[in-house]
């Protein structure tokens, strides 16, 4: 069974950290760009990282931008997103996406359910006083 799962999420006051694991079970996370994405209540789905299929390429959107860091790790099959100084304005459910197709190399941080066909089930995050 094809499967990403999410981890790591919590509550954390302003200017904490937290590091989210995205687990790939049922295929390798080998040449599959990675996206994380991130909802918030009343507010749509956004794109905060991706790495491409290379693992050479990291992008991040400029609200996270020297904040947070996406790293990948082949051995284990997992991606994983540090997020360091988060600010409430973080709090959202996070999601992990695969991009499975064979092109294009590069990620997208657009929730483009046409190239992002694997997705979890989320964690919370949570940052408050």
């Amino acid at each position: 069974q094809l499967q990403l799962v999410e981890s790591g999420g919590g509550a954390v006051q302003p200017g904490g950290s937290l590091r989210l694991s995205c687990a790939a079970s049922g295929f390798t996370l080998d040449y599959i760009a990675i996206g994380w994405f991130r909802q918030a209540p009343g507010k749509e789905r956004e794109g905060v990282s991706c790495i491409s299929k290379s693992g050479k390429t990291t992008s991040y959107s400029e609200s996270v931008e020297g904040r947070f860091t996406l790293s990948r790790d082949n051995a284990k099959n997992t991606v994983y997103l540090q997020m360091n100084n988060l600010k409430p304005e973080d709090t959202a459910v996070y999601y992990c996406a695969a991009d499975r197709n064979p092109f294009p190399i590069f990620c997208t941080l657009q929730p483009d359910l046409r190239r992002y066909t694997q997705w979890g089930q989320g964690t919370q995050v949570t940052v408050s006083s």
